[in-house]
């Protein structure tokens, strides 16, 4: 008998994951209100057993006052406003204990630091790629912010906090570079907003992939308009009160913020 004329086993490779979650129709077109309501509900699960809360804004304060004060240690103060933009960047990874506090809490589990730290999404190492993508969304605005100074004012060495606002406010170079640093500065946080406000929740509680969760956030930024940009008004008022406090402030803030996105992300979802 010929070699050809033997029968083969078929050979069935296993997937190597499971498939990934079927479409769902989430809701759209929240109104303005809702981000009101998202902020009283986050108001409501950072009063909820408090204690964890205030220590994981605690820390994100002590990090937070660490990075500003090695810009300055390491002579870095001209990069210290695009730093701070850039938290609005990688806020959300961040975020991620708050998320599951309010999780815990909705399914009524018991809550502690612990497990707010060492939180165990449903994706994975996915919800790490996404940080990653986060992290170089922020280098990349960093670096375009010291380009635009060098267009604008050539190799000038920046001059000291304590002489950039006549700089920048007295001079005519000074506001085109706002204006433009400023439109620049809004495109690079939009695109992170819109690819990160679902997108950490979601791959914390679903088993999905970076790439699909943040297209998924981005489609669902965009059919809740209205509200999310109500919800990011909020959040940037909030974040520049706790710079005003000397980031005192992002103790409480931070966390209810983050216990708010939660309630953001489980309005949108399917009933």
């Amino acid at each position: 008998m010929a070699k050809s004329d033997v029968a083969q086993p078929d050979i069935i490779i296993p997937p190597v994951a499971a498939p990934l979650p079927t479409t769902k129709r989430w809701k759209r077109d929240l109104t303005p209100a809702s981000a009101f309501q998202w902020l009283a509900l986050g108001w409501q699960d950072f009063r909820t057993q408090p204690g964890p809360s205030i220590v994981y804004g605690f820390l994100i304060f002590l990090l937070s006052a660490a990075i500003v004060g090695g810009l300055f240690r390491f002579e870095l103060d001209y990069i210290l406003f695009p730093a701070l933009a850039g938290f609005m960047v990688v806020g959300p990874i961040l975020a991620v204990g708050p998320y599951a506090k309010s999780r815990l809490l909705a399914a009524g589990q018991p809550v502690s630091l612990s497990r707010m730290i060492f939180v165990h999404p449903a994706s994975g190492a996915q919800i790490m790629f996404t940080g990653v993508l986060l992290c170089m969304l922020m280098l990349l605005w960093m670096r375009a912010a010291v380009i635009i100074y060098a267009l604008f004012f050539g190799l000038v060495a920046f001059p000291g906090l304590d002489h950039v606002a006549p700089m920048l406010f007295a001079t005519p170079t000074g506001w085109a570079m706002l204006i433009v640093g400023g439109v620049v500065g809004a495109l690079f946080a939009s695109f992170s907003f819109a690819i990160s406000a679902f997108s950490i929740p979601m791959q914390l509680e679903e088993r999905t992939d970076a790439l699909t969760a943040m297209g998924s956030s981005l489609a669902l930024v965009w059919h809740n308009l209205s509200a999310m940009l109500t919800w990011a008004a909020i959040m940037l008022a909030l974040v520049l009160l706790s710079v005003a406090t000397g980031l005192v402030g992002l103790i409480v803030v931070f966390p209810v913020l983050g216990h708010g996105t939660w309630h953001a992300y489980r309005a949108v979802q399917p009933v």
